[in-house]
């Protein structure tokens, strides 16, 4: 087991090139730890280009000698001075009706004036082309992609738009950087913000997402059930670690109505978002109901946002504030 308190250590002994003290006590580090593995954050932003590379390589070396630690893996983070501001849609584990989150979040944002996009970062399981009807291949100019109009009014960009339908994607870390970084940069000409559907997890499209695209916020989207809730909040302290405000977690599927008797079944449980959100300090954005109106709406490529106004709301608030 990795002690946390080393890892400290070894960042404060890797002085920060602004200051006399170490990259730990200056608050321009942070790092967390899972099994052999140590995630090290580092905040470029005021360093010269130059003093990066031997910064990250002094920083690995560091933390590579902590016992226990075999493999360390560092971002470098800066904020975004030009461009929309990102909004990243993510959950710890698969299946928790993120996408449909984000797809309903981008259509609520846009029908209340809000300039957005729709990124569908899920790379290795893109549905957003099937949720908005846009199974198009996107057309480039000046070589970046340009984003497909939607009959929702959300422009978008996946990587199922670019591939043939049921075919799988097999990329390693790099590739799938690489393929996120065509989706953001491109030309979004006029978007204010951009909704950015994550991958379930914290592996390398969300640490690439966070080192070249820091996001503005990060929602994060669970059902009411434990085995949701302990994924959904190593999500949180992966934003967390990388100063990457948390805007609000979401409770979906809460809740089923029997169409024939109206009475109220909670398959999911109820209410464990909302008490994950009050032991973290987080605001709780709302509860999205499981109901069949939803799915059938997903599957057509119709998306109804009525249910997600609520959060839609909370969300607006944040972007305004």
């Amino acid at each position: 087991m990795i002690d946390n308190d080393a890892i400290s250590a070894a960042l404060d002994s890797v002085r920060d090139p602004t200051s006399t003290s170490g990259l730990f006590a200056t608050g321009r580090a942070s790092a967390r730890s899972e099994n052999e593995t140590a995630d090290v954050v580092i905040d470029v932003g005021g360093i010269d280009s130059a003093l990066r590379d031997r910064l990250e390589s002094d920083v690995r070396a560091a933390v590579a000698a902590v016992p226990g630690v075999k493999q360390v893996r560092i971002l470098l983070t800066a904020e975004r001075k030009q461009g929309p501001r990102l909004i990243a849609v993510a959950s710890g584990k698969g299946g928790v009706g993120k996408s449909t989150v984000a797809a309903n979040l981008a259509i609520a944002l846009a029908r209340r004036g809000v300039k957005v996009g729709l990124v569908d970062a899920d790379i290795y399981g893109p549905s957003q082309p099937r949720l908005l009807d846009a199974q198009v291949q996107p057309e480039a100019h000046d070589k970046k992609l340009v984003p497909v109009p939607t009959k929702a009014g959300v422009p978008l960009l996946s990587l199922g738009q670019l591939v043939k339908p049921g075919q799988a994607v097999a990329w390693r870390g790099p590739m799938a950087g690489n393929a996120l970084s065509q989706l953001i940069d491109a030309h979004w000409d006029g978007a204010e913000v951009l909704i950015v559907d994550l991958p379930p997890g914290t592996g390398d499209v969300q640490l690439s997402m966070i080192q070249k695209h820091k996001p503005a916020g990060a929602v994060i989207v669970s059902t009411p059930q434990d085995l949701a809730l302990i994924d959904a909040e190593r999500a949180i302290d992966l934003f967390n670690k990388a100063g990457v405000p948390i805007i609000g977690l979401i409770e979906n599927m809460a809740g089923y109505q029997c169409p024939k008797c109206g009475e109220i079944s909670d398959p999911f449980g109820h209410g464990g978002a909302e008490a994950e959100a009050a032991k973290l300090g987080l605001t709780f954005l709302g509860r999205i109901p499981l109901a069949i109106e939803i799915r059938r709406a997903s599957d057509a490529g119709t998306p109804d946002p009525a249910p997600f106004e609520a959060v839609a709301d909370a969300v607006g608030a944040w972007l305004n504030r």
